[in-house]
């Protein structure tokens, strides 16, 4: 049975793995460790050496970030540990592990600007990262992708039922208001985080399967979101309406918002590589919002 490490397991996407392995799906093929900063800080190089030499897991999830992108404005010296440091420490593990390293990045990479034609950012396309969170996430995807054996995921709007996401802060706000302001000039996909677990496992499972010579072509870049796009107000107005919630929602601009750091414009990604090369199921972002919701309102 073979070993998989997830770092930063006390987060969105780290809980959500944690409901994988609880489902039984890969039960007897995968046996998981589940990381935080009590068990392995990942900001400590040998620390994560001597952790992955004495595990040897198959392969490294790393599901920890500093995702607070306003506050990485003043404090970059964290943003840089935690985004890129701790990358290039996982991925020197995992090479004298023999092992097999998944980074998860974002759209924060890219410009933000919308392109002319409307096309979704591909993997091919440059990066030019407009805030300190961008840039640490970019210096953390080198890290991993020069170690070679690694996948780098990259997903943008990522909620949950798990931790403090746009979801939650919505159906909050919409019983305690009746009506607030909410950005629609920025583009993307909502993507539950549920949806990207099961990509990352379905990655791993495909790779793992792969004759030896052909596990080379698999290592590399790819982009996951949930499918198709919004603007943070009309995903604001979609929460609402599954929530049953009467609270208006009204339309501001970026500007009015105002925010530390720069935020993309659009952060619509491509998934034709990620479903090609691995068969990875893609669902519509209302259909996954609306199991999101109902699974809060089952908890309740």
């Amino acid at each position: 049975m073979k070993k998989i490490v997830v770092t930063g397991s006390n987060g969105q996407l780290g809980n959500e793995l944690r409901d994988i392995d609880r489902g039984g799906r890969y039960a007897g093929r995968y046996a998981f460790l589940f990381t935080d900063v009590a068990e392995l800080d990942i900001t400590n190089r040998e620390a994560v050496r001597r952790f992955v030499a004495a595990e040897q897991p198959a392969w490294i999830i790393n599901a920890a970030a500093y995702t607070a992108v306003d506050k990485a404005e003043g404090d970059e010296n964290l943003a840089e540990r935690l985004n890129a440091d701790a990358v290039a420490y996982l991925a020197e593990a995992a090479r004298e592990a023999g092992a097999n390293l998944v980074q998860v990045s974002t759209d924060y990479v890219f410009d933000g600007r919308k392109p002319a034609d409307g096309h979704a950012w591909t993997e091919e396309e440059p990066t030019a990262p407009q805030s300190v969170y961008g840039r640490t996430k970019r210096r953390g995807e080198e890290y991993a992708l020069a170690y070679g054996r690694s996948l780098v995921v990259r997903t943008a709007w990522l909620y949950s039922t798990y931790g403090n996401n746009f979801v939650k802060t919505m159906l909050r706000l919409g019983a305690e208001r009746s009506e607030l302001g909410v950005v629609n000039d920025q583009w993307g996909t909502p993507t539950y985080a549920a949806d990207l677990a099961a990509a990352l496992m379905r990655m791993v499972e495909v790779a793992d399967e792969a004759p030896d010579g052909q596990k080379e072509a698999l290592y590399g870049l790819y982009h996951y979101t949930d499918e198709g796009m919004t603007t943070w107000c009309d995903f604001a107005r979609e929460i609402m309406r599954l929530g049953g919630r009467s609270c208006t929602v009204n339309g501001i601009t970026t500007a009015e918002y105002g925010a530390a750091a720069p935020r993309p414009e659009w952060s619509v990604l491509s998934k034709r590589k990620i479903r090609e090369t691995f068969g990875v199921e893609v669902p519509e972002w209302e259909e996954s919002l609306k199991r999101c919701i109902g699974r809060l309102e089952s908890e309740q």
